[in-house]
């Protein structure tokens, strides 16, 4: 049994490969990540900064398409301007801002799915590597 990265490695794998123009939900990471019932998690995750600095985290919204990530930006509306600059039509409603799913959802399929394991499987071993080698020192 190899090493494996850590569910927060994997969230910032994920976020990376979302398409410009696309939103994915805190579950479908989850789901991606080998952790269906970790939604929560994942948006833990992008809060605290744990699954990397350089993780679009904007293009992460809850179930139902809304914004739910925006109080946790610079400003409240930071995520509504990254996503209308990204290409997404993001509109206001009485429970925030919303995006539709139907037209601005990553749907992944199921290539994209294998080769995120795929990728999974490289960093951890790049990763091992590293701390082995590390650890000769």
């Amino acid at each position: 049994m190899g090493i494996e990265l850590d569910f927060y490695e994997k969230i910032g794998i994920v976020c990376r490969r979302i398409p410009a123009g696309k939103v994915a939900t805190y579950g479908q990471i989850a789901l991606l990540c080998g952790k269906p019932k970790n939604s929560r998690q994942v948006g833990y995750g992008l809060k605290k900064g744990l699954a990397g600095r350089d993780v679009p985290a904007f293009r992460v919204v809850n179930a139902k398409g809304i914004l739910t990530g925006a109080p946790h930006f610079d400003t409240f509306d930071l995520q509504k301007i990254l996503l209308t600059e990204d290409g997404v039509e993001v509109i206001w409603t009485p429970e925030g801002f919303r995006v539709d799913l139907k037209r601005f959802g990553w749907k992944n399929t199921m290539e994209e799915a294998l080769a995120i394991e795929e990728e999974f499987k490289c960093a951890a071993a790049f990763l091992y590597g590293r701390r082995t080698d590390l650890s000769k020192l």
